[in-house]
């Protein structure tokens, strides 16, 4: 059974894993210059914890098997870094941390991923989120994320239904 519960510094170790393990799917796929190993070293984890990322994690009994951020930006809400196990992609463990990390907010939820993971555009599209237009994207991605310019390039957006209606107000001046 899936169960769920917000990230302890005792688990950093497992959710350093599992994000190593299943980021291995965009090796070969993303650009060359984009990937390193580790995908996510120590250090950036910590930093993106210390920058307001909260994790949510979920759990198979006792083994940690996907984990999901989300990030607080002010008018909008970021998912970040989402990752199941590679072993148990394709069971329902992402749409469940996808829900539980989205669950009660008010706010537009925002995702950035690379434009070359198809099947991680396809999972948010399957979980009702749509792709953004590339200049609105490319907005969005400079005044919510912090991200080098190479990056960006190569990301795209995709946000959920509460985007159409603050959109003017999310890109306000960005668009100029």
């Amino acid at each position: 059974m899936l169960t769920f519960r917000p990230f302890a510094q005792a688990d950093f170790d497992d959710v350093y894993r599992v994000i190593n393990d299943a980021a291995l799917a965009y090796k070969g796929v993303i650009p060359p210059d984009r990937w390193h190993e580790p995908y996510m070293p120590r250090h950036e984890l910590q930093g993106e914890i210390d920058e307001g990322v909260r994790f949510t994690c979920g759990f198979d009994g006792r083994d940690l098997v996907g984990v999901m951020g989300a990030q607080d930006r002010g008018k909008v809400v970021l998912v970040r870094h989402a990752y199941v196990a590679t072993a148990r992609r394709g069971s329902g463990i992402g749409t469940a941390l996808l829900r539980e990390v989205t669950r009660g907010l008010e706010k537009p939820v925002l995702i950035g991923t690379w434009k070359a993971a198809a099947w991680a555009i396809h999972f948010y599209e399957s979980n009702g989120f749509h792709v953004v237009p590339g200049s609105d994207a490319e907005a969005l991605l400079r005044r919510f994320w912090s991200i080098p310019q190479r990056q960006l390039e190569e990301s795209v957006v995709l946000a959920d239904e509460r985007y159409a209606g603050a959109r003017s107000d999310l890109l306000a001046g960005a668009l100029e």
